[in-house]
């Protein structure tokens, strides 16, 4: 490579001109946006914003994802430059992505948090474009939620986790990553009905009408099976997909605050997310990677694969649309 070359692979982050387009930047320099994409809060001619969520107040257990954007962004850097692998069209040069950046917020003041992120969604909304949310721990999926019903009404669920996040919690005002779905139904904001937890294998009786497909029958039945049944429940109702990174085992992602053993394997959700292609989904977040308990970095490595993957999915959408 020349020197002219080396020149036009200068942080395509700040010096991209077309949304559109590959990215055929050294993964270990220059700044890293998500995918190469371009930083910038300008939304005009936009498809998809990623957008980070430092948050990590609500966790139980090990805390570390405030993180997580930061580390998912580095880990997209190691993405192939050409087209995501397996898909029949290209992402990146047919669909205007941008990396919107990270929510601020003061870390301090931990009650304003939830409706600073709801306003911070809602914005990307009203700009036209469908968010990619990287987290931060579970319980920012809520105010997201939020801000979607607010445009589309009750939203179909498609959550893959270990933890149904279902307990019981009628204080709405209570900022918890367990408790948030309970929240989410009751207030109406998610269908039951037509919502699927797939990858769960903590006890939780009452699961509020949500359908759940665990661990154990994602083992035995294949995850192709389970993306066709994900497709039956949710139809073509408009869906939300939130990917807890602890539906993963944890010997695929250990960095993360409440592991739990028996959980899918990459390439089972890999399969899954490939197969949910055709679905209404209007967005999507990765959360709960923590970058602190991982020494290799294969948590946040998944948490990009799994982020490029929701990119995809609302791409084939938006693409069939036009």
């Amino acid at each position: 490579m020349g020197l002219e070359d080396a020149k036009e692979q200068v942080d395509h982050a700040f010096t991209r001109d077309d949304l559109r387009g590959l990215s055929n930047e050294n993964t270990f320099g220059g700044a890293t946006s998500f995918l190469r994409r371009r930083y910038t809060k300008d939304l005009a001619g936009v498809d998809i914003a990623v957008t980070g969520i430092p948050f990590d107040q609500a966790v139980t257990n090990r805390p570390g994802t405030r993180l997580g954007p930061r580390a998912i962004r580095e880990a997209s850097t190691l993405q192939s430059p050409d087209a995501p692998y397996g898909w029949p069209f290209d992402v990146l040069s047919e669909m205007a992505i941008v990396d919107y950046g990270d929510l601020a917020f003061d870390y301090a003041n931990i009650p304003a948090f939830p409706a600073a992120l709801q306003a911070h969604i809602a914005g990307i909304l009203a700009g036209g474009a469908a968010s990619v949310a990287m987290g931060g721990d579970h319980y920012i999926t809520f105010p997201i939620l939020k801000a979607y019903a607010e445009k589309y009404g009750p939203i179909s669920l498609i959550q893959v986790d270990a933890h149904t996040d279902t307990w019981p919690d009628d204080n709405m005002d209570r900022v918890d990553h367990g408790t948030m779905f309970y929240k989410a139904v009751k207030m109406g904001i998610v269908d039951p009905a037509r919502s699927v937890q797939i990858g769960i294998r903590t006890t939780n009786e009452d699961t509020l009408g949500v359908n759940i497909i665990d661990a154990r029958e994602v083992h035995e039945i294949g995850p192709a099976e389970v993306a066709r049944r994900a497709r039956e429940i949710v139809g073509d109702h408009p869906t939300y997909l939130t990917f807890d990174i602890d539906g993963l085992d944890p010997a695929f992602a250990p960095g993360t605050g409440t592991p739990v053993w028996g959980g899918l394997s990459s390439a089972q959700a890999a399969v899954l997310l490939r197969q949910l292609a055709g679905i209404n989904i209007v967005g999507g977040d990765i959360v709960e990677v923590s970058p602190p308990f991982d020494t290799t970095g294969a948590t946040a490595i998944a948490g990009a694969h799994v982020a490029v993957e929701l990119c995809c999915l609302l791409g084939w959408r938006l693409r069939n649309e036009r």
